[in-house]
């Protein structure tokens, strides 16, 4: 579930987990006070697994002129 920045005229700044599908809130969980939702400076990308890297997803003909070019490296020594 998402999770929005509000703020509350009389608590400040506080994060918020809520369905996607529901409306904003209009009041303070804490004290009822009336809120404002926020543009959230972070951005909640999480990676799950194992990763990956630029390598993983190279095309086959860069893969082969690399391959190439370090065969030539090792010839010139």
């Amino acid at each position: 579930m998402p999770i929005y920045d509000y703020r509350c005229a009389v608590c400040g700044d506080f994060e918020y987990e809520q369905n996607i599908k529901e409306s904003p809130l209009t009041s303070c969980p804490k004290c009822g006070g009336p809120v404002k939702r926020i543009i959230s400076r972070n951005v909640g990308l999480v990676f799950k697994g194992s990763g990956f890297h630029i390598t993983d997803y190279v095309h086959k003909d860069e893969k082969k002129s690399s391959e190439d070019k370090s065969s030539e490296k090792s010839n010139d020594k």
